[in-house]
């Protein structure tokens, strides 16, 4: 690997930006360390003593320090590291590290999302949003099998805090509230079944 040019993060760090787009971000007393000048080579050698003496301890650290403030998908702490400016061995390394101590698991932490945004967000945004955080489609479908979400009983809520009477809408105000709601991820089925559903007991 070639040194193509060490670039200031801060005052403390620098990226060793190498070829092919890999870099590093190491202290300045590090780079002196390992003697990492631009246009040298780096050794494998070098590099792995890179990772073994300093940026897998990093990575492990930074993760630890992640879930302090809150849980977090695998996926989630992937992205951090990376933007960090960790190589995927350091990733590797501190997501395996989280694993072997149960520190992460994505299906506990979905059963724990789904529960706790069950009466306050739609199937569909707590499903999207799921799969944002890394958790595959037949993970999230069991979760929320397991963890049913009662979208009308949500409806029913957001008319009454809104003081909507639906009797009393017409089309265009109707339409509105059915687009907001639908914003919210409800399908228009449910709406529109909950909304007669008031106008009929009322």
């Amino acid at each position: 690997m070639i040194v193509m040019e060490i670039v200031p993060v801060d005052k403390r760090r620098s990226k060793v930006i190498l070829d092919e787009d890999f870099t590093l971000v190491l202290y300045r007393g590090e780079i002196r360390r390992f003697g990492i000048e631009e246009g040298k080579m780096l050794s494998q050698d070098t590099y792995r003593e890179i990772l073994n003496d300093v940026l897998f301890q990093r990575a492990r650290e930074r993760v630890l320090f992640l879930l302090k403030s809150s849980d977090k998908t695998e996926l989630e702490l992937r992205r951090k590291l990376e933007a960090g400016g960790y190589p995927p061995e350091a990733v590797d390394y501190a997501i395996g590290f989280l694993k072997e101590h149960c520190f992460i698991n994505d299906e506990n932490y979905g059963r724990r999302y789904a529960e706790y945004h069950s009466e306050r967000k739609s199937e569909r945004q707590i499903r999207y949003e799921l799969q944002k955080k890394g958790l595959d489609k037949e993970m999230i479908r069991e979760i929320l099998e397991e963890q049913p979400v009662d979208e009308e009983a949500q409806i029913r809520a957001y008319v009454r805090k809104k003081r909507l009477k639906p009797e009393e809408m017409d089309v265009r105000e109707r339409s509105k509230v059915m687009a907001a709601l639908g914003r919210k991820g409800f399908s228009y089925d449910v709406v529109s079944r909950v909304l007669g559903r008031i106008y009929d007991d009322d």
